[in-house]
């Protein structure tokens, strides 16, 4: 694999220096201009439509194609996108391939393959909706859209929370390209590139891959006393991509894109580390080594995941209407094995004493994904727009599930296999009418069917299969206003309501049990206003909100029975504001951030759930239930659900005699106040995370080339961002800090 990440790096920085250098567009972001783009409008496509952002009636963020390979260049992943706008978070407990994202504080901390999650994931138009499929690494990115509360009018399915719309660079007439090449700590490389070839005057692609590579870095010290192998054992990754747009357009009024995808992911899951929190605290002790881990379980926890995808989007100009259609279909299996509980049996040395040992695995996961939408649009800049549509989405899922018996052995003593098929079906609309120049109203509706299937079955152990079937049709809406006080201020108002679709859990390996959920609903209200100077160099937005869930889904993850099961809360509420500004005060200087409080309660008076079967100290009224034990939890905050979220970019560029620039910039995120459970424990709470990072480097006068020096992580930060608390007090956290450097081009 190694030698595999050597060649394709090296493949790409071969073309970067063989292909002519051509202009680029002016003001338009790339990984060779990072924070050098000023003036001009942002535009948006939140909508289904090019807008002006000032002109789009619900609050929404935008992250650029250079501040994504800023915060990438490290090696980072997707989880790097927590708190870079307001009110977006990201976490995972399976390391670099299933990420879990949260809007407003709604999310889902379940850690299974076959869970719905509340924030939608769209790239290229086409929705991503298990959490299998959301790791698709990011590269090649034109930009991100983050659309904040409910967006089920106009996308997909599950989207109570909101969106994270993701847009690649496509190919028009121009031949260009962009590369960079970094090489970091830990033997961390990372090598993108992008290429438009134009064919014909009607036919041109665009081809562009991702290499991303870290050596093993962390040592396992139960194998080194144990077995006298020392080295690093886990850590390490590589994941290759690869993308192919082909458009054609013999004409003006047709378009068609044919988008193919692959992956391969080969690293280390999740590292559990048991014991490194104290009884009474939620700070690192020290038995807390970034360096190693004890682990007797596992096999130092590898993990493997590949996906391939095909997409067709066609486009056809009716005249007063635009025609899209969309076929979409995603494959992908994957597998991994870990030790959960984090440390070694019957040791005091190391990782502590742990009661019992916990080493699970996916032998494999089957996923099959397809998706069909029609939409028409109207064309033009009319006082009355439209556009209607259906989609049909459809999902196959087979999931085969271990747990070993804990000494090291080859053999499982529980196998688990889950089928899983789901289908959504939905039709929606949208209209807006320009009342007058200045006052613009939206009305849009949707109305979804969704039905899911599960068959469970325990094959080696205790025998055990059911089944479970869930369905159900709900609307979702929204109306909204949008005033323009003048061409650089607009007020906007907005109240949606969302739907997520009934779910099921059946993680048979440690109980007999398959739990539902019901659908959940949500009525949000927000209001806001966007301003902008006259020449874009200073920026603001301001939004208030507060949403109603009625019966939300959570999931009750961990306790003493190490329960992975389904609950609805009678209902759920959440209230915030979100500002984010950007300025260029002076010649060369670049300013940007934002912030955002997000108070969310769990309100149900009779909502118990199990808690930490370690010695952890539960602050909620604890209720026994029969011979067992439990927190009761209303009034809680929803798990995983950070108050603040916080972030700050500044960027000076210095412009030397002969055209080439100097330039430093910095980036800084921090998330603030949140339990990583539904129940409320001192351990298991966060105070602040924070992490920072810097680029130095130098741009030849046409910013063709860039040589720079990064530091990302640049403190060394261990911020807690997950636990396990069936066993011990086992914690995992960020990745660590990566110094190194890269070149970049574009031509």
């Amino acid at each position: 694999m190694k030698i595999k990440t050597y060649l394709l790096s090296g493949v790409a920085m071969l073309l970067s220096s063989t292909v002519p250098a051509m202009a680029q567009e002016a003001g338009s972001p790339s990984i060779a201009n990072i924070g050098e783009t000023t003036g001009g409008d942002i535009v948006v496509t939140a909508q289904r439509r090019p807008e002006k952002i000032r002109d789009v009636p619900i609050a929404v963020s935008v992250l650029d194609s250079g501040k994504l390979s800023a915060i990438s260049e490290g090696g980072a992943d997707i989880l790097s996108l927590a708190g870079r706008v307001p009110s977006l978070y990201v976490e995972s407990s399976n390391g670099r391939y299933a990420p879990r994202l949260y809007i407003r504080g709604l999310g889902n901390v379940d850690f299974d393959f076959n869970a719905s999650q509340p924030v939608s994931v769209v790239l290229d138009d086409v929705v991503l909706e298990n959490v299998y499929l959301k790791s698709f690494p990011l590269f090649d990115v034109e930009s991100v859209e983050v659309l904040k509360g409910p967006q089920g009018t106009l996308f997909g399915r599950n989207t109570p929370a909101g969106v994270v719309k993701m847009d690649t660079r496509r190919p028009d007439q121009d031949a260009d390209g962009q590369a960079q090449f970094t090489l970091g700590e830990m033997g961390t490389i990372r090598g993108e590139v992008g290429l438009t070839i134009p064919a014909t005057d009607t036919l041109s692609f665009r081809v562009a891959g991702l290499v991303n590579h870290r050596d093993n870095w962390v040592d396992n010290g139960y194998e080194e006393t144990t077995f006298n192998r020392p080295g690093h054992d886990l850590g390490g990754f590589d994941d290759i991509a690869g993308r192919i747009h082909a458009q054609w357009q013999p004409d003006d009024r047709l378009s068609v894109l044919l988008t193919l995808q692959a992956r391969d992911y080969r690293g280390t899951g999740t590292l559990n580390r048991a014991n490194v929190l104290t009884t009474g605290s939620n700070k690192l002790n020290e038995r807390y080594d970034r360096d190693r881990v004890y682990y007797d379980g596992g096999r130092n926890n590898p993990q493997a995941q590949h996906t391939k995808s095909q997409a067709l989007h066609v486009d056809y100009d009716l005249g007063t209407a635009t025609l899209t259609g969309i076929v979409s279909a995603y494959q992908g299996g994957s597998s991994g094995r870990g030790d959960i509980d984090g440390g070694v049996l019957g040791t005091t040395q190391g990782s502590g004493t742990i009661p019992f040992p916990s080493e699970t695995g996916t032998l494999s996961s089957d996923l099959d994904q397809q998706t069909y939408e029609v939409r028409l649009a109207s064309n033009g800049n009319s006082r009355f727009g439209w556009q209607l549509g259906a989609f049909y989405w459809h999902e196959s899922f087979e999931l085969i599930s271990a747990s070993w018996n804990g000494t090291g052995g080859l053999d499982p003593t529980v196998i688990s296999t889950l089928n899983q098929k789901s289908d959504s079906w939905s039709v929606f609309g949208q209209v807006r009418y320009d009342v007058t120049d200045s006052l613009r109203l939206t009305g849009g509706a949707r109305w979804t069917r969704d039905e899911r299937d599960l068959v469970a079955e325990r094959t080696l152990g205790r025998y055990f299969i059911d089944t479970r079937s869930v369905s159900d049709d709900q609307p979702s809406w929204d109306v909204s206003a949008l005033y323009r006080v003048s061409p650089q201020v607009s007020l906007f108002g907005r109240i949606a309501r969302g739907y997520r679709g009934p779910s099921i859990q059946g993680r048979i390996a440690s109980s007999d049990i398959l739990t539902t959920a019901d659908s959940e609903t949500i009525i949000s209200y927000e209001i806001g206003i966007k301003t902008a100077t006259p020449d874009n160099r200073f920026r603001a937005d301001l939004t208030a909100y507060t949403y109603r869930i009625d019966d939300p889904q959570f999931t009750a993850i961990g306790g003493q029975g190490n329960f992975n099961q389904l609950i609805n809360a009678r209902r759920g509420i959440g209230r915030g504001v979100e500002f984010e500004a950007s300025a260029n005060p002076l010649p060369g200087l670049i300013l940007t951030g934002g912030v955002s409080y997000n108070f969310t309660r769990i309100s149900d008076p009779d909502m118990l759930v199990a808690f930490c079967g370690a010695a952890c100290t539960v602050r909620d009224p604890i209720v026994d239930v029969g011979t067992t034990r439990r927190a009761a939890i209303n009034g809680n905050p929803f798990p995983q659900a950070p108050r603040w979220l916080m972030n700050l970019t500044a960027s000076y560029t210095h412009e030397l005699a002969g055209g080439s620039k100097l330039y430093a910039q910095t980036d800084w995120v921090a998330q603030s106040d949140f339990n990583i459970f539904l129940y409320d424990a001192t351990e298991f709470h966060v105070g602040t995370n924070f992490e920072g990072g810097a680029r130095l480097g130098w741009r030849s006068p046409s910013d063709g080339v860039d040589v720079f020096a990064f530091a990302r992580n640049i403190t060394n930060e261990s911020n807690v961002i997950g636990a396990i608390d069936f066993n011990n007090l086992t914690a995992f956290v960020n990745d660590p800090r990566v110094i190194g450097g890269g070149v970049a081009f574009q031509f």
